[in-house]
């Protein structure tokens, strides 16, 4: 498994853990919070994409 990929899947789990206190704390609803989710995932994914090439 590439080091790369194992530190996104730790960065992944830091983000979800301080986004469900930032959730809690601005009362975001399940769409807003998909919402984010989503978009820190493609951006994950782009950033591992640049460094494959």
């Amino acid at each position: 498994m590439d080091g790369g990929l194992i530190l996104l899947v730790f960065l992944a789990l830091l983000f979800a853990w301080g986004l469900n206190r930032v959730r809690r704390a601005l009362r975001l609803g399940p769409v807003g919070y998909l919402g984010v989710v989503i978009v820190f995932v493609i951006v994950m994914l782009l950033l591992w994409g640049q460094t494959q090439v």
